[in-house]
């Protein structure tokens, strides 16, 4: 049965709760002028580069937030494919660099080429969507195509026209998120699917692409059952020689792996009804 809601997806459950809940509360508290970024004043002037770490944990007006909540939603999958302790880490470690890189794109680059014109960076993890969104259009393949016509054609006339999967779903909320508040949310987007492709090719460091979390960070408890069960797999092994094909490991009620005895179909069909007597 496939998962359906955040189910197997405790992360990016989190995510969305907490960038929805953030953006409420900023606005609430009317301190939504304290996470966008203005490189004259707010770092040249005032010198408030604690603005570099903020800026990412909530946007300021709520058609951003629905289309980010949105694009999170659609990708969820991604942590059921990876496992919330990776999609966790790729989390931290996207966070650390786009958190960096734009503002400083911005400010050393980008503003003296455009001569002071690009100025204004704002407020949300549209490069850590962005970084999410590379991940998803590597690993997750399109199920069918559909085309929207022009005009109306006959069989033997040309189509004119465009051509879509079922991944625009996903890809149209996100392509209005980097022109929310152009040009400084596309230069978030880009910055954050460069950093997604430098860390799914291996551009970046190897210690840096196979650095994990804690498992307790994200409820792994017992993170050496692998190793325990490859143990007891050998171990029935040994005793049991190759002829013994009565033995296997089952599961039992708290989890872990058992050493158990192989039913035959007799057996099993008694355990099938006895609960009804």
């Amino acid at each position: 049965m496939l998962s359906t809601g955040f189910a197997e997806a405790p992360v990016s459950r989190s995510l969305v709760y907490g960038i929805v809940a953030a953006s409420i509360l900023v606005s609430i508290t009317d301190v939504k002028h304290y996470f966008y970024i203005q490189v004259d004043p707010h770092l040249w002037r005032y010198h408030q580069v604690w603005r570099i770490f903020i800026y990412q944990l909530c946007y300021t007006n709520s058609t951003e937030v629905l289309f980010a909540a949105m694009t999170l939603y659609n990708m969820r999958i991604i942590e059921r494919l990876w496992g919330s302790r990776k999609f966790a880490s790729f989390i931290v470690l996207s966070y650390g660099f786009t958190t960096l890189l734009p503002p400083m794109l911005l400010a050393l680059l980008l503003r003296p080429l455009s001569l002071h014109y690009l100025n204004y960076l704002p407020a949300g993890p549209t490069p850590l969507i962005f970084a999410l969104l590379a991940q998803y259009h590597a690993v997750i393949p399109h199920v069918y195509k559909y085309r929207i016509a022009a005009s109306a054609h006959g069989p033997a006339e040309p189509f004119y026209g465009l051509t879509f999967s079922d991944k625009s779903y996903v890809y149209l909320p996100a392509v209005q998120l980097s022109l929310s508040q152009f040009p400084g949310s596309f230069l978030c987007a880009c910055v954050g699917w460069i950093v997604g492709y430098m860390w799914r090719n291996d551009v970046l460091p190897g210690a840096v692409t196979r650095w994990r979390i804690p498992g307790w960070m994200v409820g792994i408890r017992g993170v050496k059952r692998g190793e325990d069960f490859e143990g007891l797999r050998r171990r029935l092994e040994g005793e049991g020689g190759p002829g013994n094909g009565n033995a296997v490991l089952a599961t039992g009620s708290d989890g872990r792996m058992q050493a158990g005895r192989r039913r035959t179909l007799g057996r099993q069909l008694l355990d099938q009804f006895r609960g009804a007597f």
